[in-house]
């Protein structure tokens, strides 16, 4: 009865009331997490600059540009490069986009281009195409497919620059359209993006590349049924998990990219295939190494947020006897702990994944609750229970599984003063909050009689009391059977044995 559900969020199948209303809880906090991922351009469209487009981005050309080009391009010429790469400029314009694709054997004739002899009309043409992808205008994207399979066909290239176009030209085109999508698994854009991350897999920009183009593939609606159990059994997990690390002269992207695409392969309905290959291991040994680096590069919690949802959804899958093994060291506590305090004010949607990710490390491991207590991780959790934006919630569920576990660290958090914080807690206008503290408050107390002194010393009765006559339901219930059965109860019988003594 007084034992904590456990927070898991990824249940397989029917759930209890209460996990379903925390998952919906969940998905509100991970809005902010999301709209900051859209903002800097890790879900959206993106737009590769030439090196002399680097200081500006303003159109030189206009509508009508985009007529007399095509025209000057149906003429045969050592002009052509000239007028391609005129073209490319000329389409940053939305309304010209709309121009070009309604001119009829438009896309043809790019076509003929991306795919002709000539190595320098070949990229201009690759760069009209990637101003295409980028087009706000969504009826432009079908009007690109006669593209796709040379674009998939050209992934195989030794251009850097090119292949690098090529797929940012994809994963610019797959949001926008089902049918481009639809057409592009047809047409074998996963082996074409494994291929791709094989062959360069040293090339570090093309890396990065892949993952925005499998990002935007795995989010898309029907991904559970239709793309993810492909990824799954390809070789791309393993190629994803290679890149998570990042490069200190390269940066964050190619990492960050990656763990994102990891994520979403994390939230299937089966993930046990990522915990064979070490996922878990990997992605909880990275955060170790974030949580315990001095200082923090700008943009990490980029990455940070990608790893938190992959080690905390993977917990769901991992058995309880090889969760140490497939977690390995017990300092990940540590590292939670560190994001929990970096980000409490800056990204409270952030620490609330770490909090997350805490929970669900603790509920079944016994290792990973005394490695609170043992690094001194516990008094600064308890600071946080005054922390409201629903982190004081998911702290209390953290030491609730710690109390659980065993009496011993029942009495280490008593002395550490959580007795004390439960007095304020219990005094909160939080429902959840004073329900939860409740339920801690009975695994402290069943926990040794010295416990019971200790709160009766602290004035904690009268606060029971008020509980058990202002409120209703389950915390009504809660308080007095703490009273009745624990607290009143044995007041009642020191008092019968002072009395015998006396007389």
């Amino acid at each position: 009865m007084w034992r904590l559900n456990r927070v898991r969020y990824k249940h397989v199948g029917q759930s209890s009331k209460s996990s379903e209303e925390l998952r919906l809880k969940r998905r509100e906090q991970e809005k902010a997490l999301r709209q900051a991922r859209r903002d800097k351009q890790l879900v959206s469209k993106r737009l590769l600059l030439n090196e002399d487009d680097e200081v500006t981005m303003e159109t030189t050309s206009g509508e009508q540009d985009v007529v007399s080009l095509l025209y000057k391009l149906q003429q045969s010429g050592s002009e052509r490069e000239t007028h391609l790469k005129d073209l490319s400029k000329a389409l940053r314009d939305p309304s010209a986009q709309l121009t070009f694709i309604k001119q009829e054997n438009s896309m043809h004739l790019l076509v003929s281009l991306l795919t002709g002899s000539n190595t320098q009309c070949r990229l201009h043409a690759v760069r009209c195409l990637h101003e295409l992808s980028h087009s706000v205008h969504t009826n432009v994207a079908p009007a690109c497919l006669p593209a796709t399979p040379y674009l998939l066909t050209y992934l195989s290239g030794q251009s850097t620059k090119f292949t690098e176009l090529c797929l940012y030209t994809l994963g610019n085109l797959i949001p926008d359209s089902d049918v481009v999508k639809e057409k592009l698994l047809a047409q074998g854009i996963i082996p074409a993006l494994a291929s791709c991350m094989e062959n360069q897999r040293h090339n570090l920009a093309v890396v990065e590349a892949v993952g925005f183009t499998l990002s935007q593939l795995l989010q898309a609606k029907d991904a559970a049924e239709k793309i993810i159990p492909t990824v799954l059994t390809s070789c791309l997990p393993s190629q994803l998990l290679s890149v998570l690390t990042p490069d200190p002269k390269f940066g964050l992207a190619p990492a960050i990219e990656c763990a994102w695409c990891l994520h979403y392969l994390a939230c299937s309905k089966d993930s046990r295939g990522l915990l064979a290959q070490g996922a878990l291991l990997q992605c909880s040994s990275l955060l170790s190494s974030l949580g315990g680096a001095e200082g923090s590069k700008e943009g990490m919690e980029l990455l940070v947020c990608p790893l938190l949802r992959c080690v905390g959804n993977l917990l769901s899958f991992c058995p309880v006897d090889s969760l140490s093994s497939q977690v390995g060291d017990v300092r990940l506590v540590v590292a939670l702990c560190a994001f929990l305090q970096a980000y409490l004010h800056t990204q409270p949607a952030l620490a609330r994944e770490s909090a997350w990710v805490l929970n669900n490390l603790t509920a079944h491991s016994g290792e990973f609750c005394s490695a609170l207590l043992t690094f001194n991780l516990v008094p600064g959790l308890m600071q946080l229970l005054l922390f409201s934006q629903g982190i004081n919630t998911m702290i209390l569920r953290i030491l609730a599984n710690v109390a659980h576990k065993k009496k011993e660290l029942c009495v280490q958090l008593v002395h550490l003063g959580l007795l004390s914080t439960l007095c304020s807690t219990l005094k909160m206008a939080d429902q959840e909050m004073v329900t939860l503290s409740l339920e801690v408050l009975f695994m402290l107390v069943v926990s040794g009689p010295q416990v019971v002194d200790e709160f009766v010393r602290l004035n904690g009765v009268p606060l029971l009391e008020a509980i058990q006559y202002n409120s209703d339901g389950e915390m009504r219930q809660r308080a007095v059977y703490l009273l009745e059965r624990h607290l009143l109860s044995d007041s009642s019988s020191a008092c019968t044995v002072d009395n015998v003594s006396s007389s």
